[in-house]
C-alpha cells in the first residue's frame, strides 16, 4: 500500500493541509532548540516527506519505519534531492528502536502513528526516553472526537451507534485518540504543550462544490491555518497535532 498511502496523503489537497499545519507549528517552535544542527528522530516517518525538509536545513535526521516499502520510497526521494540530505534509514518499528544505538535526540516527529497502535501510551513512553531535556516531541494524532463528528453529520448514525464497528476501511486507523486523552499522558509525563493545532478543521465538512473559484485551495489552506488553533474549531480537526517540550531534569 506504500504507493497508494503517499499519494493519497500527501498527493492531495488533504496532504497540503496537513503539511501546512505541521509546518508552520515546526517553524514556530523549533527555535526555542536553538540555531544549531539539531539531532531529529522521525518515528514512523513513512517514506519522509518532514525528514526531508527537516535534513534540508541542515539538520541530521533519522527515519524510522515498520514498511520496507515506504523506506523504498524514502531512499529514492532522498536520491533525488537536489541538496546532499543527512538522513539515516532505519526499517524498524518503533517498539524495536534501541535507544543505547541511537542516543538522544533534540527533537522528535510521531505523525499519524499513534492511532495504529493498541498500547500506543507506553510505545510513545518508551520513545520519548530517546528525546533528551528540554528537547521537543511533536505529535499528531487521529481524533476521534473529530470522526465521531463528521460521521454524525453525514447522517452514519448506525456507524457511530455500533462503536464505529460496522464499516471497515483500510486506511481508517484502529485506535484513535481524543484530545483530552492525550492532554492526560502529557500532563503524566510532566510533558509541557506548547502548540495544539486542528489539522482538517474545515477541509472534511465541506459540501461537495461549496467552494467558489473565488477561495481557491490555496484560499482554503490559508483558511485552515487561520482556524485550526481556534478553541470552538481545534477539536473538529481530523487529526490534531501536539508539540510538547520534555522537563529540563
Amino acid at each position: 500500500m506504500a504507493g497508494k498511502f503517499a499519494k493519497n496523503i500527501y498527493g492531495t489537497l488533504k496532504g497540503d493541509i496537513r503539511s501546512a499545519v505541521l509546518w508552520r507549528d515546526l517553524q514556530e517552535q523549533m527555535p526555542k532548540l536553538g540555531q544549531g544542527k539539531l539531532r531529529i528522530l522521525d518515528a514512523g516517518g513513512g517514506f519522509g516527506f518532514f525528514s526531508q525538509k527537516l535534513a534540508a536545513l541542515g539538520h541530521s535526521v533519522v527515519l524510522c519505519d515498520i514498511s520496507a516499502e515506504m523506506l523504498a520510497e524514502a531512499k529514492r526521494h532522498i536520491a533525488l534531492s537536489d541538496t546532499q540530505l543527512d538522513i539515516e534509514c532505519i526499517h524498524s518499528p518503533i517498539q524495536a528502536l534501541d535507544s543505547d544505538a541511537l542516543g538522544q535526540f533534540d527533537l522528535i516527529l510521531c505523525h499519524a502513528v499513534v492511532e495504529w497502535l493498541a498500547d500506543a501510551k507506553n510505545t510513545m513512553a518508551g520513545l520519548l526516553k530517546m528525546l533528551r531535556p528540554g528537547g521537543l516531541f511533536s505529535l499528531m494524532f487521529y481524533n476521534k472526537d473529530a470522526m465521531c463528528f463528521h460521521a454524525l453529520v453525514a447522517g452514519n448514525f448506525g456507524y457511530v451507534a455500533s462503536g464505529f464497528k460496522a464499516k471497515r476501511v483500510r486506511l481508517s486507523p484502529d485506535f484513535p485518540l481524543t484530545v483530552p486523552q492525550v492532554e492526560a499522558w502529557c500532563c503524566e509525563w510532566g510533558f509541557t504543550v506548547n502548540c495544539r493545532s486542528g489539522v482538517r478543521v474545515i477541509h472534511d465538512y465541506l459540501k461537495k462544490g461549496s467552494l467558489s473559484n473565488e477561495y481557491s485551495d490555496t484560499g482554503l489552506i490559508e483558511m485552515e491555518l487561520r482556524y485550526s488553533r481556534e478553541p470552538a474549531f481545534l477539536p473538529l480537526g481530523r487529526y490534531v497535532h501536539f508539540i510538547c517540550t520534555k522537563p529540563a531534569s
